[in-house]
């Protein structure tokens, strides 16, 4: 959520900053709620004072044996007058909230300015393509030819966009899971295995909600209504939510393993098919919340955390610094570290790292006591993929593929096999 007096101080140029994540932003209606919920509830407040006056003025005239009547009939119209102020000035702080809930957050200054994805910035290449001198498979007859993958039986108890590991398949995504937790773990991360089901506030204080609303799946019976987690980030931001944290206690830098659940709407193109894009896959995420001075820092650890698995399994990657309509909701800055699968013959990405500054952390209330100023203040919150398994999956097998039909494994997955 956005300072609603950042936006106040400089109107024009909050919206102008906002539409370079969103061009259909407009601040007039959430400035407009904002005005008329503060005056309402000046107005309640000045009404609560003048009924105090009052009951202050029975309490004297029942003292001297004067006759109060007039005043207790004030009074019992006063409070009438305050409900129905209270309930006006309730609608206009939903109204309010409501809207700016809606808002991204606003980019870095630095960043690229564009809509376009096409004009992210490659600020790091690291290895080369490899060059075939025979024709190249995708995963999906990789996967075929070995019994890895079974996408028809997926499809067949989930539906389409599910599928099922296999024999080595699954041994290989297992495998590729525990070399991830210890390189992170020894990256000086913290395992956490968090719920795969969170509630309505929880997905609100990650920036999932109200944005994404379409693009989750949703568990609601009598009993429940909750949403399976998109990403383990869902899930570790509300670790603290209202919450007060130790200034000693940061940085927490934490990674979860979890399955991640998308609807992925809307058309795709012939090449994500098999797993490119999928409703279910499995992710190690990285979170941390830092002090406010020391987040762009933990946001290069997140970075060499993410590329020593990649550069652990011999892959070629190149890291983007997205343009500002490219980045999530919640975002301030991201870089994207995308892989090249041959079978696409395109890059794709397999981590997105983000610095979201205080953004989740005023949706979700997570605060530390700063000792200097002795205030409170909002933590800053970091995501990072470290990494999708499914498109990881997917450069293995396509990248280490030979001329007869096999592929080899990496040394450095062999010991986990």
């Amino acid at each position: 959520m956005l300072p609603i007096k950042k936006i106040l101080k400089d109107p024009a140029h909050a919206e102008k900053l906002l539409k370079t994540k969103d061009p259909s932003v407009s601040l007039k209606g959430l400035i407009d709620s904002y005005n008329s919920y503060t005056e309402n509830l000046t107005k309640l407040e000045r009404l609560k004072e003048q009924l105090n006056s009052l009951s202050k003025q029975i309490g004297q005239k029942k003292q001297s044996g004067e006759d109060a009547s007039e005043i207790i009939l004030e009074v019992s119209k006063m409070k009438q007058s305050i409900k129905d102020f209270q309930s006006i000035t309730n609608e206009h702080k939903e109204t309010y909230e409501a809207s700016i809930g809606t808002l991204p957050n606003f980019p870095d200054e630095d960043i690229k300015v564009s809509l376009d994805p096409e004009e992210n910035v490659c600020i790091k290449t690291v290895g080369k393509k490899r060059e075939f001198d025979f024709k190249v498979k995708n995963h999906l007859e990789i996967c075929q030819e070995h019994k890895l993958i079974d996408f028809a039986r997926g499809a067949k108890i989930s539906g389409s966009g599910f599928h099922v590991y296999t024999g080595l398949g699954a041994e290989i995504e297992w495998a590729l899971l525990n070399l991830m937790i210890d390189i992170h773990k020894k990256n000086g991360f913290e395992m956490r295995l968090v719920p795969h089901m969170v509630t309505m506030k929880t997905m609100y204080g990650a920036g999932q909600l109200p944005k994404f609303a379409t693009q989750a799946f949703r568990v609601h019976d009598k009993d429940f209504d909750h949403y399976l987690i998109p990403t383990a980030e869902v899930a570790l931001n509300g670790l603290y939510q209202d919450e007060i944290l130790s200034e000693e206690d940061l940085p927490k830098k934490f990674m979860s393993y979890s399955p991640c659940f998308r609807r992925e709407a809307g058309a795709h193109g012939k090449n994500e098919r098999g797993l490119i894009r999928v409703h279910q896959f499995n992710k190690v995420e990285l979170f941390a919340f830092t002090k406010p001075d020391e987040s762009d820092a933990m946001f290069e650890k997140f970075m060499s955390s993410a590329e020593e698995v990649l550069e652990t399994l011999g892959l070629h990657y190149r890291n983007m610094l997205l343009v500002t309509g490219d980045m999530s909701f919640g975002a301030s800055k991201t870089v994207d570290i995308e892989v090249f699968l041959p079978g696409q013959n395109r890059y794709y990405e397999v981590s997105s790292v983000s610095n979201c500054r205080e953004f989740q952390a005023r949706r979700s209330k997570i605060r530390f006591l700063n000792k200097d100023t002795g205030k409170n203040e909002f933590v800053h919150t970091l995501n990072g993929s470290g990494v999708a398994t499914a498109r990881l999956m997917v450069a293995l097998l396509e990248n280490n593929q030979n001329a007869d039909g096999t592929f080899n494994i990496p040394e450095a997955l062999k010991k986990y096999l």
